[in-house]
């Protein structure tokens, strides 16, 4: 997936001429701490919450002041998760997008990294949940998934996570049933560590408490 399958066209981007208060409403109606700024179709920057409720005078043009975040922005043919790294990195709530020209195209926001995951990773897909600890050098997706097929089930997407300064990793696997006694124990004979797992519930309240647990468990 790359950035332009990501672009939302929900948030209308700031012209230099428009004032901090109607950037702030916008923020607001938007739920963001940041918006683009351009100049007719050329990015000229991101501004902050920050930078606006720094200003003497909210109804002052912020073409006017400098901005605290370089021009920060991706092309439209980066990766998502080179996107993601730049989410994280600068603590934006979006990103602007440009062609080759810095031409601006959009923007990305965690949002919509966040529903690309659920819709194309099946966050949301009927099954279960289990994370696993192992070594790196143990780490084999292929008996992983022999061992899950092995009962009947089918592996439907698969994260890897590592701990700082530790050669330890996670290996998050949802599978397409809900029931996972009998897999929990094929992994327990072959020794693996299951440091946590995550099933469906008919309710509806305990379902979504799951998926909020997991979508923190995940840290996006």
């Amino acid at each position: 997936m790359i950035a332009r399958h990501l672009i939302s066209k929900n948030i209308i981007p700031l012209k230099t001429s428009d004032t901090g208060n109607i950037a702030l409403k916008w923020m607001d109606e938007n739920k963001v701490s940041h918006l683009p700024i351009v100049n007719n179709d050329n990015y000229v920057g991101l501004i902050s919450e920050k930078d606006i409720l720094d200003l003497n005078n909210y109804d002052e043009a912020i073409g006017n002041h400098n901005l605290s975040i370089d021009k920060v922005h991706v092309t439209e043919s980066q990766h998502i998760y080179e996107i993601i790294e730049i989410l994280e990195k600068l603590s934006l709530s979006l990103i602007p997008v440009v062609d080759n020209h810095e031409k601006y195209l959009g923007v990305i926001t965690s949002q919509s990294i966040l529903s690309y995951f659920s819709s194309s990773f099946s966050v949301k897909n009927p099954g279960g949940v289990i994370v696993l600890e192992m070594s790196e050098n143990d780490y084999s997706l292929t008996e992983i998934a022999n061992i899950v097929e092995s009962n009947g089930a089918k592996i439907l997407s698969c994260f890897l996570g590592s701990h700082t300064d530790s050669t330890l990793i996670e290996v998050i696997i949802k599978i397409n049933k809900t029931e996972m006694d009998s897999i929990l124990q094929t992994f327990a004979r072959y020794n693996y560590v299951v440091m946590a797992t995550f099933g469906e519930d008919k309710d509806i309240e305990d379902m979504k408490e799951r998926y909020d647990s997991l979508m923190n468990y995940l840290n996006i």
